[in-house]
């Protein structure tokens, strides 16, 4: 069945890991069966459940699919993060609201930042041995954390709010134990959890946040770790509010040892304050991205936490890149203190954007949801079928796949850049693709 290629492993992590090396180079070709679980079982010496678990591991990282009777096999295009696949090809001519970039306008000049931080180390150059953390950046991002409630903790730093997460799961779980993500939720993340050799639970989420039964529920059946968005939450622009918090908060006090995970998405262009709900579990961490405010590329983020989890962060980072660049965080720290972003201001034209779309569709009958931040999240019935005749119709949106673990399918537009003169046209656009017999609208 497998030709000359053997799997090998007596722990699920171990088969999982030969059967997707075989996938990678090559040696295992896309539609190729994989012998029936209690066939590699026996042949192993293993206990069956152990084969399943590898397979189960291997159908969530996207490698192999597994249809009933048929048993398992190498998927036609097989990926450790399959999402990234879930895309649309933009053509020329089309206008592109699937990115979920920020409006360019609205960031920052980086040059004088960068200039006056580059100054900076040529008159104190960062040296091995020197402390990873810009001494300023560390004061204002504790200020602020402060500020908004957040625990006392230490500071370290990380290349964008996806570093920072992975760290702290690699910090605190081992392979296997379950996570509970916001469904829908950001499609990395998503690809993340599975990809560390975790499992992944859905919850719910409405424009206020993950549905607190659905949190108890998860950490009831085992889930060792909660992931939630403060606010802007990608792709429906969840923000968690003041009641969602308390109910939250309560919850996690009947678990206090789910590590929680808070990634503040919206920090710095949304104007709707923060909740936090750190400090009620024994570990947690808090993560501030600059990402969507000052821009993608500075790949940076601030993240505090409980000592242990920190002290567990910055061990293991000194053994791989050491520190995110000092000239970096000096040139985040001036653009902090030169109030490079005016956040109110950035708010207002992002939620303008929201809402005037979200306002055009409910006009035309079509429900979508956007609290914050700069996305809009539209349920549809049919999303291969929307995302097409978008397309057709000269709008690229991303396919809500790309966001969902098991919640009902939609679509995401990301409204950062759309001109008030383009509302119109894309609400009807979006109406004419999800409505379905006698005009009325899918909601």
């Amino acid at each position: 069945m497998l030709g000359e290629y053997r799997i090998t492993g007596r722990r699920a992590a171990d088969i999982s890991a030969s059967v997707e090396q075989a996938v990678g180079a090559g040696e295992l070709a896309p539609g190729q069966p994989l012998p029936p679980m209690r066939e590699l079982a026996e042949r192993l010496g293993v206990n069956p459940n152990t084969v399943a678990a590898a397979y189960r591991t291997l159908r969530e990282r996207g490698v192999i699919e597994t249809d009933g009777r048929r048993g398992s096999r190498v998927r036609s295009r097989p990926a450790t993060t399959g999402r990234e696949f879930i895309r649309v090809e933009v053509p020329a001519g089309v206008r592109d609201a699937s990115a979920g970039n920020p409006d360019t306008a609205l960031l920052p000049a980086l040059g004088p930042a960068f200039a006056w931080a580059a100054a900076q180390g040529d008159r104190e150059p960062v040296l091995y041995g020197h402390d990873p953390v810009e001494p300023e950046l560390a004061r204002a991002a504790r200020a602020e954390l402060d500020a908004d409630g957040v625990p006392a903790g230490p500071v370290a730093v990380t290349s964008g709010s996806l570093d920072a997460i992975e760290r702290v799961l690699a910090a605190h779980l081992k392979p296997g134990d379950t996570v509970a993500l916001e469904d829908p939720g950001w499609g990395s993340l998503l690809d993340l959890v599975p990809a560390l050799g975790l499992r992944t639970v859905p919850v719910g989420v409405d424009d206020d946040g993950p549905l607190p039964q659905d949190v108890e529920r998860a950490l009831e059946g085992g889930a060792r770790a909660l992931i939630v968005t403060d606010r802007a939450q990608n792709p429906t622009g969840a923000a968690v509010g003041a009641a969602r918090a308390r109910a939250l908060l309560a919850v996690l006090r009947r678990h206090p040892g789910t590590l929680l995970i808070e990634d503040d998405h919206g920090h710095r262009i949304v104007d709707l304050p923060v909740h936090p709900l750190a400090g009620v579990t024994r570990h947690w961490a808090f993560v501030r991205s600059v990402a969507k405010a000052y821009g993608p590329d500075l790949r940076l983020a601030v993240l505090t936490g409980d000592e242990v989890t920190l002290d567990r962060v910055r061990g293991r980072q000194r053994l791989g890149p050491g520190w995110v660049s000092r000239i970096t965080q000096r040139a985040v720290a001036r653009l902090w203190a030169d109030g490079a972003v005016d956040t109110p201001a950035v708010a207002r034209a992002y939620r303008t954007r929201r809402d005037a779309l979200i306002a055009a569709l409910a006009e035309r009958g079509v429900e979508a949801r956007g609290r914050s931040g700069m996305n809009v999240w539209i349920p549809v019935p049919d999303e291969t079928g929307a995302v097409a005749r978008l397309l057709h119709a000269g709008w690229a949106v991303a396919p809500g796949a790309r966001f969902r673990l098991g919640a009902p399918p939609g679509i995401r537009i990301t409204v950062s850049t759309l001109a008030e003169g383009e509302v119109g046209a894309l609400a009807d656009a979006v109406a004419s693709a999800v409505r379905v017999g006698g005009g009325r609208g899918f909601v």
